[in-house]
């Protein structure tokens, strides 16, 4: 089983989770303790952690990941609702403030 360590709010997390688990899904039933969460779709940037150790053994940045996350994604920042852990990954949620990109205006134009 693949080891977490998150580290978030001046404490370190270690934790076994099993292969192919999702942070977020298991914060929500109480299984995953401290991460940091809100909508669970790639929305709302509030998962957003910085991969410090394990990047190679992620999924590819996906199309949420890149629309909310942008440059940052070259940093090591990803979204921790996208993520599938498949072996031992050390994030951090410290210090990271995110937020969504602006949503566009939508103009409709009216034909007669």
């Amino acid at each position: 089983m693949p080891k977490v360590i998150l580290h978030v709010d001046g404490t370190i997390v270690e934790q076994e989770v099993d292969k192919n688990a999702n942070l977020v899904v298991l914060a929500g039933i109480k299984e995953f303790p401290k991460l940091k969460f809100g909508c669970g779709m790639g929305k709302c940037t509030r998962c957003t952690c910085r991969v410090i150790n394990g990047a190679e053994g992620l999924d590819p940045p996906n199309w949420k990941e890149k629309n909310m996350l942008g440059d940052k994604l070259q940093e090591g920042y990803r979204l921790t609702c996208q993520l599938y852990i498949q072996q031992d990954v050390e994030i951090s949620q410290e210090n990271i403030k995110i937020k969504p990109p602006k949503k566009r205006k939508t103009t409709i134009a009216r034909v007669n």
